[in-house]
């Protein structure tokens, strides 16, 4: 439920700066760094032409690359799989350019950084069609064998109202909602502190579950379960009502969770497009240099091990038996691969950053989509005058359907189905078709008379990310007392005060930042490596724009006592 949820109406933004993915636990200007003249610092010039091995192919992974190559060194990229992550779109066979978007597909407004980017590569986008987001013509919200048809959040019985400002209220009076944001939006990093770091020293212990029950406004179990199904935003949240309640306080004061985007064409065109983008200003490499041509087309294979060698150097073996030793590495997998999947030595990382990549708590999430011959979902009932197909959240098994148009003249993509943790779990066991049925059976009796299937033009397409080989989840949510495994993993890139030993290895990705499964948290943790090589090889940022190690002691994660 969008509009009562985080204060962001059009009335009020427009009095104010818009809200931004700002902090709160490091609040720094991410944006304003990569997009300032000064660039984000430079290297020692005997530095220039120094490979960097980067093991990862996905957002994380490519935009250190990128901006490895402007400041003049080599990066070496690594990819198990393709380059992309989990920003996969894939096509159904036989209609080329018809993506379904398997991992990342809605991007919020407020992930300024991650716009950056998609302008640097003139990539476009358009308003998702969240429940009952100004971009969708109509929703159906599908409870207990009862359904609501709606256009806003007025046109649902007074009880989904009831949740949404019970919701509101709780936020402002336990969480500190308006001030936290009045402090967001004004980029006041001291009052984000001041407040934030209150928070968590209140909240690190605390579920999301039990954030709503010790409230007054939630003291109705019925409200709880009902708030459970339909959430804010994006819909749905009891999935999470097990995870930190840190972690969705994060979401809501940033606006995370509202105002999405959808990339034209697919979400993977970024990362493809920072692999093939050659930079318009760059240290060193001749012009039209990109990361694709200093990787001569093709990243290395699956790494299989990672391991030090003398002089404090970084060797990386893949899977052709291909040896090579690097002067530092940006790891962006998902953190569990360091545990299973490559080899490492003990002594690659610190044993209390091991602890915490040990302790990383994923979520499990399932798509599964349909090829329909056109956007069939307009058609008008002649009875009601209203579509004969909304986007949906139901308690059956589908949980969110999402339909998304490509044009009347263009075959459509529904999404039949988006799942998080336990309810994708439940459908591990079934292939692709055994997962439409499925789906199309709930969807058959919440739209009863509507034939789904004489529309379908293809074979379905799904994927579990928790069985994908080297994901086993979809993103990384902390669990209560999670807090200080998060802000050791966060932090790794300040490497000056750790011994020599454990330098020169960066960790970064959506599950190292403080927003997993936001694409503007992997850039942050891409963009604090990036810093962590510089300093690490001799370079600095500029004075007129500092990086993110420069500025840190002021801004720092707050380190809770034990």
């Amino acid at each position: 439920m969008t509009a009562p949820t985080t204060n962001t109406t059009p009335e009020t933004t427009t009095a104010r700066k818009p809200l931004t993915m700002f902090g709160p636990d490091f609040p720094f200007a991410y944006d304003e760094h990569v997009s300032h003249p000064a660039g984000l610092g430079t290297v020692p010039t005997t530095a220039h032409g120094t490979e960097i091995a980067v093991v990862g192919g996905g957002l994380s992974g490519m935009v250190a690359a990128y901006e490895l190559l402007k400041l003049g060194l080599k990066p070496v990229v690594y990819e198990a799989d393709q380059i992309g992550g989990r920003m996969r779109s894939v096509e159904f066979d036989g209609h080329p350019g018809v993506v379904a978007e398997m991992g990342a597909m809605r991007f919020p407004l407020s992930s300024t950084t991650l716009f950056h980017y998609l302008h640097e590569v003139d990539l476009q986008t358009t308003p998702f069609p969240n429940p009952l987001a100004d971009a969708t013509s109509s929703t159906v919200i599908d409870l207990k064998g009862e359904s609501h048809y709606a256009r806003t959040l007025d046109d649902l019985p007074p009880v989904f109202r009831q949740a949404a400002e019970a919701w509101q209220k709780t936020l402002e009076e336990h969480a500190d909602l308006n001030a936290l944001q009045d402090a967001i939006r004004a980029r006041d990093a001291g009052t984000i502190k001041e407040i934030w770091n209150r928070l968590v020293t209140e909240y690190d212990d605390q579920t999301f579950y039990g954030f709503l029950a010790a409230s007054p406004h939630f003291d109705s179990f019925r409200l709880r379960e009902l708030f459970g199904q339909v959430g804010f935003g994006t819909g749905g949240w009891d999935t999470d009502y097990p995870n930190s309640i840190l972690e969705i306080l994060r979401v809501v004061c940033t606006a995370a969770d509202d105002d999405h985007q959808g990339i034209v064409g697919g979400s993977q065109q970024l990362p493809l497009r920072l692999w093939h983008n050659s930079p318009k200003v760059m240290a060193h490499w001749p012009t039209g240099t990109s990361v694709a041509s200093l990787n001569d087309g093709t990243p290395r294979p699956r790494v299989t091990e990672l391991r030090r060698t003398a002089g404090n150097q970084i060797t990386v073996t893949d899977s052709s038996g291909r040896i090579e030793t690097f002067a530092a590495a940006v790891v962006t997998a998902q953190s569990w691969m360091l545990l299973n999947n490559i080899r490492c030595d003990d002594d690659l990382f610190p044993v209390d950053h091991w602890t915490a990549i040990e302790r990383t708590h994923y979520m499990g999430s399932t798509k599964v989509f349909a090829l329909v011959d056109r956007p069939f979902w307009k058609d008008k009932d002649p009875q009601t005058g209203r579509e004969i197909v909304s986007t949906t959240l139901t308690d059956r098994m589908s949980r969110g359907t999402y339909l998304l148009d490509q044009g009347d003249d263009r075959p459509g993509v529904i999404c039949l189905s988006y799942t998080w943790s336990d309810d994708s779990l439940k459908l591990l066991a079934l292939d692709a078709t055994e997962r439409m049925n499925l789906m199309l059976r709930s969807l058959e009796q919440i739209y009863p008379g509507v034939d789904f299937r004489s529309h379908i033009i293809a074979s379905p397409v799904t994927l579990s990310w928790e069985t994908e080989r080297d994901f086993m989840g979809a993103f990384k949510a902390n669990l209560p007392g999670h807090y200080r495994y998060q802000q050791r993993l966060f932090t790794h890139f300040m490497q000056d005060t750790l011994d020599p030993r454990h330098r020169g290895i960066f960790l970064a990705g959506d599950d190292i930042s403080w927003t997993a499964g936001w694409a503007e948290g992997a850039i942050h943790t891409a963009i604090n490596a990036v810093w962590g090589i510089m300093n690490h090889l001799g370079g600095a940022s500029t004075t007129q724009n500092p990086g993110p190690g420069m500025v840190f002691d002021t801004i720092a994660p707050i380190q809770l006592g034990d």
